[in-house]
């Protein structure tokens, strides 16, 4: 296995530039989550690592080998793509033995390395079969397969569960994530998916135009997000944002926002009297108050799911979600008081975004 490390690396295609110097250690043996919207950056990145995509400035190491130059052949990764990208006329056995084929292995090594796969992917059965007589998730694991009989430094996904569906896509997470457990391969993996991200990675980069956000540890992200982008995006339901004013009296510290309501904010550093700020709070961490507690909303919609009742309200012009356990039965137009836990909720600065913290 080996660690990558990527150094000022930009693309441009012609004179827009995509990518903007973006910096990242992978670790050996590290399962790393590039993640983001669509456009910005994470698969291009990704196929800049394989040698599909030239790089326009800046560092590629693999092992602490520069390989802005070395062909993607040479570089000892192995791609899984969205697509699957199966040969449709080969059989399962031969889309895995292909690359070894090419390389002109041996085929008693070629047998072992493609029963080997078979077996930690449970795809022993299917050996004789075609693709199309395969399901969607057994393709991946096809897919998957052919990859790991190559034996690479680096394992490389670009979104390889989005073309299946609800209940395959969390199978297959927890398939991939015991892969790598069973492997111990360095593995940088690229989704839009921040569920995908937040269980399956070791270490989450999170992406936006080009540029790297914030990196760490999904429960890092998730607690202490460094910018409203980053605690927007890492969590589901996502994070509620109100707008306000910081209004300061002695050691208590608030926001107020439109109609004169004020909730209580953590007093927090560069918090001024007047400054405009957000007040961001998850869904899961508001608790029902009674009147003159916290802060009135009317409620829109109810969503039960079972295990959950999900709330949506208003307060003044925002949309508010509250997330319980409990089932509550609220009705559209019933007025609610709900309380953020102040400890785990987060003020940002309105005009930069960054997160101000004590």
């Amino acid at each position: 296995m080996a660690s990558v490390t990527i150094r000022d690396v930009r693309k441009s295609f012609g004179s827009v530039e995509v990518v903007h110097g973006v910096f990242i250690d992978i670790e050996d043996g590290e399962f790393a989550v590039l993640v983001g919207p669509s456009g910005c950056g994470k698969s291009t990145l990704l196929r800049m690592l394989a040698g599909l995509e030239s790089i326009t400035a800046g560092e590629v190491l693999i092992d602490d080998r520069v390989v802005n130059m070395v062909p993607p052949k040479e570089r000892d990764t192995a791609m899984v793509f969205q697509n699957y990208a199966l040969y449709p006329h080969m059989k399962v056995y031969d889309n895995m033995a292909f690359s070894l084929k090419l390389r002109k292995t041996d085929q008693a090594e070629i047998d072992r390395r493609v029963q080997h796969a078979a077996d930690i992917l449970g795809l022993v059965p299917y050996l004789d079969r075609f693709p199309r007589q395969l399901s969607g998730g057994q393709r991946q694991r096809v897919a998957m397969g052919r990859a790991i009989v190559r034996d690479p430094q680096v394992f490389l996904f670009d979104e390889p569960l989005s073309n299946l569906d609800a209940k395959l896509r969390v199978q297959m997470r927890t398939e991939i994530k015991a892969l790598h457990q069973r492997l111990g391969a360095t593995t940088i993996y690229v989704t839009h998916d921040q569920i995908e991200a937040m269980t399956m990675a070791d270490k989450i980069v999170v992406m936006q135009g080009g540029n790297v956000e914030q990196i760490g540890a999904p429960l890092e992200l998730y607690d202490h997000p460094n910018n409203l982008f980053v605690a927007g995006f890492i969590g589901s339901p996502a994070m509620n944002f109100v707008e306000g004013v910081a209004r300061l009296e002695g050691e208590r510290a608030q926001i107020e926002i439109n109609g004169g309501t004020r909730i209580d904010i953590q007093r927090v550093g560069g918090l001024e009297e007047g400054k405009p700020i957000v007040f961001g709070f998850r869904p899961e961490h508001l608790v029902l108050c009674g009147e003159g507690q916290g802060f009135r909303s009317e409620v829109i919609v109810t969503e039960p799911t079972g295990s959950e009742v999900q709330i949506v309200s208003k307060l003044g012009d925002h949309e508010v979600n509250a997330l319980f356990r409990e089932r509550h039965a609220f009705k559209p137009g019933e007025g609610i008081h709900m309380r953020p836990d102040v400890e785990r909720a987060h003020v940002f600065d309105a005009e930069t975004g960054r997160t101000l913290v004590a």
